[in-house]
């Protein structure tokens, strides 16, 4: 079994994830973690020898294509479209005095 979580390591796992458990609420949490901690000795016990870390379990890698302009210049063609344009872009209201 892995070390048990008190009402001390509570406190400051509370403290660090800033949490305000109360009464059932933190005694639900508590047996949850205590749980993860658990599960996790229990992972401890397999036989990991001479297998290989992963990423993923995926055999295939990355596949990158060519970065390619296909659309080409429609500047045009979208500022048909805007409410109003000045020199070839968009002109929007003044935000800043």
């Amino acid at each position: 079994m892995a070390k048990e979580i008190n009402e001390e390591t509570m406190e400051n796992v509370c403290i660090l994830a800033k949490l305000s458990l109360e009464g059932a609420e933190r005694e639900k949490a508590r047996e949850e973690m205590q749980k993860m901690l658990d599960y996790v000795e229990k992972l401890k016990e397999l036989d990991t020898d001479g297998v290989e870390p992963l990423s993923h379990i995926f055999e295939e890698e990355n596949v990158f294509r060519e970065d390619v302009v296909v659309n080409g210049d429609e500047r045009e063609a979208i500022l048909y479209n805007a409410p109003k344009a000045k020199e070839g872009q968009f002109q929007v209201p003044r935000t800043i005095g």
